[in-house]
């Protein structure tokens, strides 16, 4: 019997566990407009980032090594805190009651900073742990798909970035899974969010 994850049928934080899930290729079955959760057998997880480190250890995503490990875990702290910034303006108006266009304005005005932050962390490797993917990896590359549709061309100054989307989106298992109808491409965010892809 296949695992089961439940989410709503948006990309935000279900979208890396579905990549995740393709890379390892583990099979699921997903049922959208769910509260968030995992179920595989007797396990039972709720929260998209205790799914995404169930994942990573049942697939030996956390790092072959303790540098890999440490690095994984510095940029997954990273992405949330991002992550966390992007939501207030995805959701400035719905959620957090200020002006989208002025919250708008202040994130692009910081996204190159931002993206050179990710972009001198990944340096000449492959991967954000190093020479091997890690869980992170699928947030990160989330992220930065993100930031491409919401702001084309911000990775033009970053060649690294823009070849790590590529390689990632160019693994078998992520290629396979990207061209099929399991897919979602949009939306990013709930429906009463400012910008949603």
């Amino acid at each position: 019997m296949p695992a089961l994850l439940g989410y709503w049928n948006i990309r935000r934080l279900a979208q890396p566990i579905r990549l995740m899930l393709a890379y390892a290729g583990e099979e699921v079955e997903e049922r959208r407009y769910q509260i968030p959760y995992y179920k595989d057998g007797d396990t039972i997880i709720v929260q998209s980032r205790a799914i995404m480190m169930h994942l990573a250890r049942k697939h030996n995503l956390c790092g072959s090594t303790e540098a890999e490990r440490i690095r994984a875990d510095v940029i997954a702290s990273q992405f949330y805190d991002t992550f966390k910034s992007f939501t207030q303006v995805c959701l400035a108006t719905y959620v957090y009651k200020i002006d989208y266009k002025t919250k708008k304005e202040e994130f692009l005005k910081s996204l190159p900073d931002t993206l050179k932050s990710y972009s001198d962390f990944l340096g000449d490797n492959p991967w954000v742990g190093g020479n091997n993917i890690t869980y992170a990896d699928f947030n990160v590359y989330e992220m930065l798909d993100w930031f491409k549709m919401f702001s084309p061309g911000c990775l033009v100054k970053f060649p690294n970035l823009i070849a790590y989307c590529k390689n990632f989106e160019a693994l078998p298992a992520i290629k396979k899974y990207m061209a099929s109808a399991q897919f979602l491409k949009t939306p990013v965010w709930t429906p009463y969010a400012d910008w949603n892809a």
